[in-house]
């Protein structure tokens, strides 16, 4: 595998990998410590407060730096180009620019530095310094591509974000509403790929104006956009607050400001018979919503399974178009859990057919799960698709 390290800098790498990975993860949250420091704005109004406070934010950075330096320097090795497209991804749609992996850089190599002490020498020093760039250079050239796709400059100046108004809300359950949004500035709303998520960006009572993802439930063909929110609640943790803000405030008639679509777990099908499994918990439905809907829309003839777990039928949102959806398929079939363990399911009990496609999307524990399972069955690998709510964590592990 031919990488871009220069061999001296692969040499360090591999001896200095085992003590650079047992501190990546005080390094990063150092980091992120000292970039607050000196660009605060960055934490009001980039980053997810919520993530950078339960760490799941430094966790998922010290994965993927591993991950990627691992790869570098393993004979054979292969680049995790799956999470290095989910980063690319969830870049764009915060409209990071280029010239910010610079402030990056500054301070993740002053964070190493005082981390690891004398051991960061200068040759060290060189050699991760090349680790980093080889990684950002890599994402700055797919977020590039991915900017010049949905028609914007590079960052939050080049015009990310776009105004939207609410045209409907609909209660979905006690604790999740859709929102369906047009365009407010009179331009066509662009077409996205089903199971593709849009940011959306909302000034909270305190000034912050915070930033998070949410999957667009309806068909990609619609020129009103549909999102679906859920009101996290987690015990011992504080309620998701850009959720709650959609929640308690935002009406038919609001404004919001949205991304383009962006996010790379979309339906892939050979023909319109390739057999399809559409597995999610809890909130995680609303991709595979969109992929209903598109497979409606396409005529799909081959088998679809439609497997999702919940705690209650009354927390279940979308449950009763999903329903609708799947009677207008040739060949669909539900199977449906209610159970408050984390998204369990047996998908054992049910027969997968040869050559199916699956796409996974709910709590990692679940996904992980369910995807063990799947190989366990026979399911090629590489045709088992999820998408990460969050920081990809995946890696973490």
């Amino acid at each position: 595998m031919s990488t871009g390290l220069s061999q001296k800098s692969a040499e360090i790498v591999r001896a200095t990998l085992p003590a650079v990975a047992e501190a990546i993860d005080e390094v990063s949250g150092l980091f992120y410590r000292r970039m607050f420091a000196a660009h605060p704005e960055l934490g009001t109004h980039l980053f997810n407060r919520g993530n950078q406070a339960s760490g799941t934010q430094r966790q998922a950075l010290a994965g993927s730096i591993a991950a990627y330096a691992t790869a570098l320097v393993t004979p054979q090795g292969r680049l995790p180009e799956g999470m290095l497209t989910r980063i690319a991804h969830k870049h764009a749609s915060l409209g990071i620019a280029p010239q910010q992996y610079e402030i990056v850089h500054t301070h993740l190599f002053a964070a190493l530095g005082e981390v690891l002490g004398d051991a960061a020498t200068d040759e060290v020093v060189t050699a991760w310094d090349e680790v980093y760039w080889l990684m950002a250079d890599t994402l700055r050239e797919a977020e590039r591509g991915l900017y010049a796709q949905a028609g914007v400059a590079a960052g939050e100046a080049g015009g990310t974000w776009r105004p939207w108004e609410v045209v409907e809300r609909v209660e979905e359950t006690d604790e999740t509403a859709t929102f369906r949004i047009r365009p407010a500035d009179g331009r066509p709303a662009p077409r996205f790929r089903a199971g593709q998520y849009v940011s959306v960006r909302a000034e909270l009572a305190d000034g912050a104006r915070q930033i998070r993802q949410y999957s667009l439930s309806g068909a990609p063909g619609d020129p009103v956009h549909a999102v679906t929110v859920k009101r996290e609640l987690r015990p011992g943790a504080p309620a998701g607050e850009v959720s709650q803000h959609l929640l308690d405030h935002v009406r038919a008639g609001s404004r919001l400001e949205v991304s383009a679509p962006y996010g790379d777990l979309v339906l892939r099908t050979e023909d319109a018979h390739t057999p399809v499994l559409l597995a999610s918990a809890g909130i995680g439905c609303t991709p595979l919503q969109a992929m209903l809907h598109q497979l409606v829309d396409e005529g799909h003839q081959g088998p679809v399974l439609s497997l999702h777990a919940d705690r209650t039928p009354g927390d279940h949102a979308l449950r009763e178009e999903r329903e609708r959806l799947l009677a207008k398929l040739a060949d669909a079939h539900a199977h449906t859990w209610y159970t408050d363990r984390d998204g369990r399911m047996d998908p054992a009990a049910v027969t997968l057919p040869a050559g199916l496609r699956a796409y996974l999307c709910g709590p990692l524990p679940f996904m992980r799960a369910l995807r063990a399972q799947l190989l366990e069955g026979g399911v090629a690998a590489d045709r088992i698709h999820y998408e990460v709510f969050g920081p990809d964590m995946w890696l973490a592990g």
